[in-house]
């Protein structure tokens, strides 16, 4: 096995539907610029509230990724 070098990118998902789909929304854009994702964090989860009810869900990842040799 080789060793490998990983980076990390900071990245915020929203959504109008749900944490969970936040996540999926985030990780799906970074997809299309990032190669070789692996694995996400999830390290702070916030939203945006209209006329007292939930209106986004806002969602900040860590996403990590392979560093092409």
């Amino acid at each position: 096995m080789s060793d490998h070098t990983y980076g990390i990118s900071e990245i915020v998902g929203t959504s109008a539907v749900s944490i969970e789909d936040a996540v999926n929304c985030a990780v799906a854009r970074a997809n299309k610029t990032l190669r070789h994702l692996d694995w996400f964090e999830v390290v702070n989860v916030r939203g945006h509230l209209q006329d007292g009810q939930v209106g986004h869900y806002q969602v900040t990842l860590k996403i990590g990724f392979r560093i092409d040799d």
